[in-house]
Formats: structure tokens, sequence, C-alpha cells
């Protein structure tokens, strides 16, 4: 008998859509305060979703969530980076 696994949903912070955490990407701040882009969703710290969209991602950037959500101003590589990593598809 097949074993059905639940399939863990994590919500967008620029939508509020959910999706599966595999096609989301993580914006993680680590206590010392450092802001990076985590595409494999496991490095340490404090992190937010956003959809693999680049509508997604202009959205967050025009809202500044990010920034409310880590409690830290964002740098507009992260953005770049964000984008960099929808377009190679990671």
């Amino acid at each position: 008998m097949p074993v059905n696994r639940k399939v863990p949903l994590r919500k967008c912070v620029a939508t509020g859509e959910m999706f599966p955490k595999k096609d989301m990407i993580r914006i993680v701040r680590s206590k010392e305060g450092e802001v990076s882009v985590d595409v494999t969703g496991k490095k340490s710290g404090r992190g937010a979703y956003v959809s693999k969209s680049e509508a997604a991602v202009e959205q967050a950037k025009k809202k500044n969530v990010f920034k409310h959500h880590l409690g830290v101003d964002i740098p507009t590589e992260i953005y770049e980076d964000l984008l960099t990593a929808i377009r190679e598809g990671k």
C-alpha cells in the first residue's frame, strides 16, 4: 500500500497564496542581520518565502514586505538575486 506523504505548504509573503515548499524561494536573515537568498530552504535564521514568479518578487519589492517580515532593510541585490534564481530555474 503506497504511503501518502504530507506536502509542506508555505505562504508567499507577496501574494498571500499557499504553495508547496519546493515551489518557493526563501529569503533568510541570520542572527548577525545579514540577508541572503536561500534556494535550499535549509539555512538557519529567520525566513520568509516568496513564490517563484517574477511578478511576486516585483510585488514584494514594491510593498517592501521582506523588511516587515525580517525586520531589516533589504538591499536591492537580494531582489536581483531572487530574479536570477527564478530565471535559472532553481
